[in-house]
Formats: C-alpha cells, structure tokens, sequence
C-alpha cells in the first residue's frame, strides 16, 4: 500500500538541492509525484507530493531530516474529495508595489468563497520610472453558485482605490 505525503523543503540554495532530495525519496522506494519549487531571495523553497511504500513512510521522513541545512517537513496528503470538479478563473493583477495588495485582493476572493490553489508573484522597477510594480497571477477556485461578474465588480472597487489593474477570467 502506498501512502502519499506532501514535503516542505526550505534552506540556503546551491547547485544539487534537487538532486540530492530526489534520490533520498527514489532511495525510499518513493515516486516524486507533484511539486513546486522556486529560488527565492537566495533561499530553495519547495513542496513535493511523494507516493511511498507504507511501511517505508518513517524510513524517508528520518532521511529528509538527516539533510544538512534544509529544514523538511513531512506530512500527510489529505484524501481526494470526490465532490465535482471545482470551477477554475486565472485572476491576474498588476500596479505599484504598496503593502496590503496581496491582502486586499485575497479578502475579496476568501469572502466570496473562492479558494486560490496557486498564486505567484513578482516585484520588479518600473521601466521607465523605476517605481516599484507588483505583478501576481493567481489560479482560484470559485464556488459553484458564485456569480463571476459580481466577485469581478468586487475585485475592481477594490483595484481602483488600490490604483492596480485586475483581470479574471473563468477558464471554460
């Protein structure tokens, strides 16, 4: 029987964090299933689903500790639900780097009862100006008896007092 779990890895990069993770797992007799990884601010950061033998779960766990400078966590993946597909929007929005962007759009969205399954981001100067821009493109879920052109009206008030532009479109 296999028993799946989600890895959270985090430590200082350098070349063959990757490698180095992978064969521990395959040493465990593990199938790397699903992940995300980036290099952010000069630190690895990632999360990776692993399907691994039951009785050899413990056996990878106490590996993924052992690695220097990495700090993993192993937990286990939660069941599928086997309610129906959820309805899928890809919101994107960009403006000036202030605090509280991310926090504002994010409130709209959890009020609505949309679930954001992946949000990435980035800050980079203005080209012209050299003003800080912040750019995010997000994938949500949105509730079946949710109405698109209300959480969009929504999602734009709070775009014009935050002067950002914002786009959602519902994936068909």
């Amino acid at each position: 029987m296999q028993t799946r779990l989600v890895l959270t890895v985090i430590g200082p990069d350098r070349p063959g964090l990757v490698d180095r993770l992978s064969a521990l797992i395959a040493a465990a007799g593990a199938s790397w299933q699903e992940s995300r990884m980036a290099r952010l601010a000069g630190q690895f950061a990632g999360i990776v689903e692993v399907a691994v033998p039951a009785e050899r779960a413990d056996e990878l766990a106490r590996g993924l500790e052992a690695l220097p400078d990495l700090a993993v966590r192993a937990i286990p993946a939660s069941a599928e639900s086997a309610a129906p597909a959820p309805r899928v929007a890809r919101l994107a929005f960009v403006g000036h780097d202030r605090p509280g962007l991310v926090q504002a759009i994010s409130r709209v969205l959890a009020q609505a009862g949309a679930n954001v399954d992946e949000l990435e981001t980035h800050s980079f100067p203005s080209p012209m100006s050299g003003v800080p821009i912040f750019e995010a493109e997000a994938e949500v879920h949105l509730p079946a008896e949710l109405e698109l052109a209300a959480l969009r009206a929504e999602l734009e008030a709070v775009a014009r007092d935050l002067m950002v532009d914002v786009d959602l479109i519902e994936e068909v």
